[in-house]
């Protein structure tokens, strides 16, 4: 499992944690039952402090992508077809969102984007 912390970045280093780690689960690089590092471990691995990890472990938790036994660890959860659906969705939605503020930062139209998006979808059937 790979992590990569940014610390220019404005969101919370747990933020940031959860997010890489439930987008290998979206993208299955991570797979049901695949157990994760402790919460020691990846503090240990990452630099951090082990609250840091935990609160980023309890949200994945809290939001059904992972799933914890006392003293064996922390390991991926069956995601359901249609649960997984809405959160890709979701992540597209937002990254959408960011291509759309990057667009009319740097003055492309709507249909200049649309134009894109097309070009880049059909190039991957």
């Amino acid at each position: 499992m790979r992590i990569i912390i940014s610390n220019h970045s404005k969101e919370p280093i747990y933020e940031q944690i959860y997010a890489q780690i439930k987008k290998q689960i979206l993208t299955n690089e991570l797979k049901v039952g695949d157990p994760l590092p402790s919460m020691r471990a990846l503090a240990k691995d990452l630099d951090l402090s082990v609250i840091t990890t935990k609160r980023a472990y309890e949200e994945l938790e809290k939001n059904g992508f992972i799933y914890s036994i006392v003293g064996k660890g922390s390991f991926v959860s069956e995601q359901n077809h249609e649960m997984m659906k809405e959160r890709k969705m979701k992540v597209i939605e937002e990254q959408l969102l960011t291509a759309i503020q990057n667009s009319r930062e740097i003055g492309l139209s709507l249909t200049e984007l649309k134009e894109l998006l097309t070009i880049l979808y059909r190039g991957e059937e």
